[in-house]
């Protein structure tokens, strides 16, 4: 595995853990962005989210969904 993609990998397992799995009980299904600094967006879609999310943070982040280990980084 290409270094790039294992610290973008490690750095999504933080993210997870520290920022989604809390939300599971309550916004199972949903999508969630969060910037490197954990600042997050909820929402019904992915567009949504990366929408409100690169309007308010930027480019750079993360999205998951939640309840689930899809995750993607938009630059």
């Amino acid at each position: 595995m290409p270094v790039v993609s294992q610290r973008i990998e490690q750095e999504a397992d933080s993210l997870y853990e520290q920022h989604v799995r809390p939300l599971e009980g309550d916004h199972l299904g949903e999508y969630v962005a969060i910037s490197p600094e954990g600042k997050t967006v909820l929402g019904p879609t992915p567009l949504d989210v990366l929408q409100q999310a690169t309007a308010a943070f930027g480019m750079g982040n993360f999205i998951f969904k939640i309840g689930e280990r899809v995750v993607g980084k938009w630059r």
